[in-house]
């Protein structure tokens, strides 16, 4: 493969399968149960829906995805500063290799900007050296060791007269009256 033949481009809603299932082979699975907890189709949905000029592909001229960068911007309420911060950024295993990492973060870097962004934030787990590794490259600096904990709590089985789904609500005693008639 040839990467001046991949394109980075802005993803577009038909993409959103192809990019869903790449970032779910890449990010899930049971060594990374705890690295990556959160990669669902919602990353997504929601990448595209809030900041689609963030969310880019590297696609093949016959229109294969080989990677995807999703982004954000925020700014704090009194802060003078717009942030930008990489969400999710992975290229196909079989294409790694082939700079297209970096040239999806630094069209995302140049996306944002033109949106005004100052400083640029991404996260990982202290234990992901090829992440860290790849964002020192891009210019990153300063990493820090992060803790993250976990808690897997368990069902202590069925109570007497409840039902057992995941699912159940409590329910509160209201009553609800009807509207006042005219």
């Amino acid at each position: 493969m040839n990467p001046n033949e991949v394109e980075i481009r802005e993803m577009e809603v038909e993409d959103i399968p192809a990019v869903y299932h790449l970032g779910d082979r890449l990010f899930r699975g049971p060594r990374l149960s705890t690295l990556y907890r959160t990669w669902d189709a919602y990353e997504v949905t929601t990448g595209f829906n809030q900041d689609p000029e963030l969310c880019l592909v590297a696609e093949t001229p016959a229109g294969e995805i080989l990677g995807f960068a999703l982004g954000t911007t925020y700014e704090k309420e009194k802060g003078a500063w717009k942030y930008g911060y990489v969400v999710w950024l992975g290229v196909d295993p079989a294409y790694q290799g082939l700079q297209l990492g970096s040239k999806l973060y630094q069209e995302m870097e140049r996306r944002m900007q033109g949106q005004g962004v100052r400083m640029v934030l991404m996260d990982t787990a202290a234990s992901n050296q090829g992440a860290i590794e790849f964002f020192k490259q891009m210019g990153f600096g300063k990493p820090r060791n992060q803790v993250w904990m976990s808690k897997v709590l368990r069902d202590q089985g069925p109570k007497k007269g409840r039902r057992t789904s995941p699912f159940r609500r409590k329910r509160a005693n209201l009553e609800i009256q009807p509207p006042p008639q005219r």
